[in-house]
């Protein structure tokens, strides 16, 4: 058995392996060709591309529309569908949460890309 196999890219499973050419990940099932993997980090190493929910790239400065409700903890009312985020930054954090900014009402916060649709 090959040690040094990778994760998953999308579930980041680390008891992934082998069958014929591709790896597999036996927690979501998704399976890929490894040298196309390295081929991709390779060019993109420092590069971080992250999709809005209708899969266009973000980049740091876009604005972007908020696709659905959002409950807010300590906020009586969410964040309503369809309000604009402007001036959004591109960060790697926690929970999948991948852009900071700041909405008028409620302050700076961070989103998940997948509740956003470039505006």
């Amino acid at each position: 058995m090959n040690e040094n196999l990778p994760p998953c890219p999308k579930c980041s499973c680390a008891y992934t392996y082998e069958m014929n050419a591709l790896v597999v990940c036996p927690e979501c099932g998704h399976e890929w060709v490894p040298a196309e993997s390295d081929a991709e980090g390779g060019a993109d190493a420092g590069a971080q591309v992250v999709k809005d929910a209708v899969g266009n790239v973000l980049n740091d400065g876009d604005t972007v529309t908020v696709v659905k409700a959002l409950k807010v903890k300590g906020s009586p009312s969410g964040i309503k569908a369809g309000t604009k985020v402007r001036n959004i930054r591109l960060i790697d954090g926690v929970d999948g949460h991948d852009i900071d900014c700041k909405i008028d009402g409620f302050g700076a916060m961070q989103l998940k890309s997948s509740v956003v649709k470039k505006a």
